[in-house]
């Protein structure tokens, strides 16, 4: 009989990399991230089909409530929901901003919130990637930044009677 209790579980615990933490990081997200709202966070989606999972950042400000332990309340709640949904949301950033209503909220309707939240960002579709006029360039152009030739020969000749809408071609 062994007087040490049995070892309880590790916690399951977010990865480093499942957190979203530069500044540029972020900015990326909120510059060219699809954004929605719930009632108590406001969240800003960018899709990226290279990335390999979804990653979490957390924007929550003084202005949801001057009190440390409710934006940390706020982010713990927002942390482990997205840990439990994070294999159904698709690759990408996520950046989650506390309203000002969330801090009276409780536990419950905050993961409501959440939930509903990140079904609606599993149902986004990824950018399409741009195509530039490069990549439909020449099929003998293999650079994009070759160097583009002289001109190009003009249509019409400027001749003596081109002032006067007379435009024919000289020969």
């Amino acid at each position: 009989m062994s007087l040490i209790p049995p070892a309880a579980p590790a916690p399951c615990r977010l990865r480093p990399s499942t957190r979203m933490r530069l500044p540029r990081e972020f900015s990326r997200c909120l510059d060219s991230g699809q954004r929605m709202g719930g009632a108590f966070y406001r969240c800003t989606v960018l899709l990226d089909p290279a990335a390999d999972s979804a990653r979490i950042g957390f924007a929550i400000s003084r202005k949801v409530d001057k009190r440390a332990v409710v934006r940390n309340r706020l982010k713990r709640i927002a942390r482990e929901c997205f840990r439990q949904l994070r294999a159904q949301l698709p690759a990408g950033d996520y950046v989650l901003m506390g309203k000002r209503e969330a801090a009276a909220a409780r536990p419950d309707q905050l993961r409501r919130d959440l939930e509903r939240l990140l079904a609606r960002a599993a149902a986004l579709k990824a950018p399409v990637a741009q195509v530039t006029m490069a990549a439909l360039s020449a099929p003998g152009a293999d650079t994009p930044d070759a160097p583009a030739s002289a001109e190009p020969p003009p249509l019409t000749t400027a001749g003596p009677d081109s002032r006067h809408g007379n435009d024919r071609v000289s020969e």
